[in-house]
């Protein structure tokens, strides 16, 4: 057994040694039948996969509830544009130097329609189906193992009576070999048994290889690696055969309230329904609403043009007041102070300090706000498709669970019948066996003391073998038959 794989079966509860038992092989594990449900509930694959969509659904309710909240949205950048000059129609604009500026939107917006109103439900019932379709997993999971586990304490049975049967020839062997010597028999008598021995060591290696192969199904299943010798692992676990005493009427009714094929079906109905409720409310209006704040920046990364342009604008204005007090206004009348008019260096400076405002310094814009209704009236039959589509998915749905329930009612009484079945077959094959016994017993007597051939013994022996291989299928049989009611149902009935 390599290391890994020690390392893990130890992480999973299979690296305690056996206890109780002195003559356990060095490095022997058991694995019980909870040990193995538990190590498959953490590492089957399929079950995994099946958890990992409650997730997703669990954050698809979330969703829909936060549908009813408006929608924040926050944006800011900056940008450079360079000096010169663009033409717009017969107009010239120039930009004598170049500017960098910043810029923030903070947004506002809230949608509301029908089928947000709606969403909330179809999230409850996916989020719920989803939840039943893991509870489903677990438990055809939990049955799964069960079947495989009494498959490898069949095998093992079966590797008994093989040995046995090894054991048996051995002696039959043995048996000719004396007779042959004080002839009471022929060469062609131990030639057989030979022959027979070597079948049944044959037949015994097969029996072995195949309880190898079916730990490493248990194995595949659990979703962890099988160690290198499956042969150390040992399956302690047994189960009893008492007479079935369970009613079918009590059965049926557990079967139709936890079987999870069928409670994972319902809970998709249930989904399908809300999505055709969501799908009908297309019909009702829809309103939006959104609401922003803004600001920017403009810096230029030259002033001078800025002081020149207000030098020029400034010399402009004393010159129009001068000429107003010189020809506008009547003799001695009051005249403007045209000083008052000038670009003077503290102008400069407020001027040279509004322009310095890039990144953060920015000018606000007005609150914005808008509210819109709307009603679509014609969209070229988009809304009754959908929701023609949505009411046939939903009826589809509610016919697979009618389905179901149909079958959970033939599984359940099926297997019910066959238990019954294989308990009273248990009875007949004891007796089979224990006459087959009796007869290879007396043939051996017979065989022994020269009054018997060796063929009616191949023959007893042969018929001793098929009714103690009949009797181990019949009790697994037994036992597979309340695996597949358990599954039937969907609970353990023992």
């Amino acid at each position: 057994m390599t290391r890994g794989v020690l390392l893990l079966l130890a992480a999973v509860g299979l690296a305690a040694p056996m206890q109780g038992q002195q003559t356990a092989q060095p490095g022997a594990r058991t694995l019980t039948l909870a040990e193995a449900v538990a190590i498959a509930r953490q590492n089957n694959p399929l079950l995994r996969q099946t958890a990992n969509d409650l997730g997703g659904t669990a954050w698809g309710v979330r969703n829909a509830y936060a549908a009813f909240l408006p929608a924040v949205s926050v944006s800011g950048g900056i940008g450079y544009r360079g000096a010169g000059s663009q033409t717009f129609l017969t107009q010239e604009f120039i930009q004598q130097s170049s500017t960098i500026g910043s810029s923030y939107n903070v947004g506002l917006s809230l949608f509301l329609s029908g089928r947000t109103l709606m969403q909330p439900g179809l999230a409850r019932a996916q989020h719920h189906a989803a939840e039943a379709a893991l509870t489903g997993a677990e438990i055809n999971l939990e049955s799964g193992i069960r079947q495989q586990y009494l498959a490898v304490l069949q095998a093992e049975a079966q590797v008994d009576l093989a040995e046995l049967q090894v054991t048996r020839n051995e002696e039959f062997l043995r048996l000719a070999q004396a007779l042959f010597q004080v002839g009471q028999n022929t060469l062609l008598d131990v030639r057989q048994a030979e022959v027979a021995k070597g079948q049944s060591e044959v037949a015994f290696l097969q029996a072995r290889q195949a309880v190898t192969v079916e730990k490493l199904r248990l194995f595949q299943i659990l979703g962890i690696p099988a160690p290198e010798d499956p042969s150390m692992v040992t399956l302690p676990d047994t189960f009893p055969v008492v007479e079935p005493a369970w009613n079918l009427s009590a059965l049926l009714a557990e079967a139709d309230r936890d079987n999870p094929d069928l409670i994972s079906l319902r809970a998709g109905a249930s989904a399908a329904g809300a999505g055709e409720r969501a799908a009908k409310s297309d019909w009702l209006p829809s309103l939006s609403f959104s609401a922003g704040w803004s600001g920017f920046t403009q810096q230029f990364n030259d002033v001078d043009p800025l002081l020149q342009n207000a030098q020029a604008s400034a010399s402009t204005s004393i010159q129009q007041c001068e000429f107003t007090n010189q020809f506008l206004v009547n003799p001695g009348g009051p005249q403007a102070d045209c000083s008052v008019l000038g670009f003077t260096t503290a102008d400069e400076q407020v001027l040279r300090d509004r322009n310095n405002v890039f990144p953060f310094d920015f000018t606000g814009q007005p609150f914005s706000a808008s509210l819109t209704v709307s009603l679509p009236i014609f969209t070229q039959f988009s809304r009754p498709l959908r929701i023609a589509e949505a009411s046939a998915f939903a009826d589809d749905a509610r016919e697979a669970v009618r389905a179901r329930e149909l079958m959970v009612r033939t599984d359940v009484s099926q297997a019910y019948y066959a238990l019954e079945a294989a308990y009273e077959a248990i009875g007949i094959q004891e007796n089979s066996r224990v006459a087959a016994s009796e007869q290879l017993r007396l043939s051996t007597e017979r065989y022994r003391v020269g009054s018997g051939t060796f063929f009616e013994l191949l023959d007893a022996q042969l018929a001793a073998q098929r009714a103690e291989g009949d009797y181990i299928s019949a009790i697994y049989a037994y036992h597979q038959a309340i695996a597949t009611l358990e599954n039937a149902v969907g609970r353990p009935l023992r």
